[in-house]
């Protein structure tokens, strides 16, 4: 068992990556850096999204096995996937200017629709990942599942329609 000063500290972290995240993600896409060039992220960054939305399925999958340690490990994987990923999004937006949707008709309403979905569920689900993974590490596994049982499918999500976000705007940048 993890000791009451460590739990403090860890929870304590938790929340404020919960909150500054997403503050600090907001700020620099008001910065614009000029002169570099990082228009060969979104496909990369695309890729990490499926990448994750697979090893979120092979978690669930070695968590239903009773493969604790398996999932352990996959875990953390998307995790640091999922670092990854911001990493590079940021880059690509301090670098670049945002890329218009020009589709028309339903599909920009589709388009739109699955944009701002994922936005928000990307935003909520950043402290839901952490906690999960907070009640894990404390052993708290009562906690956790009930907790993942609504982070999974969202994480899974947005994921999901990271990949298709990309291949719907993707004809669409310069």
């Amino acid at each position: 068992m993890k000791s009451a000063s460590k739990i403090r500290r860890f929870k304590l972290l938790t929340t404020i990556t919960s909150i500054a995240i997403p503050l600090v993600v907001a700020v620099l896409f008001k910065v614009k850096i000029e002169g570099l060039d990082f228009s060969i992220l979104p496909p990369i960054y695309a890729t990490i999204n499926g990448i994750t939305a697979v090893f979120l399925v092979l978690a669930l999958l070695a968590i239903k096995r009773k493969n604790r340690k398996t999932h352990e490990i996959i875990m953390k994987f998307c995790l640091a996937l999922s670092l990854v990923f911001l990493a590079l999004y940021v880059a690509y937006h301090m670098t670049s200017d945002s890329t218009p949707y020009g589709g028309n008709g339903i599909i920009k309403y589709l388009y739109y629709f699955i944009l701002i979905s994922h936005i928000l569920l990307s935003v909520i689900v950043i402290p839901m990942v952490l906690f999960s993974y907070f009640h894990a590490w404390k052993g708290d596994f009562v906690k956790h599942k009930k907790l993942t049982r609504i982070t999974w499918p969202i994480w899974f999500y947005v994921a999901v329609t990271g990949v298709i976000v990309y291949m719907m705007i993707s004809p669409f940048y310069k």
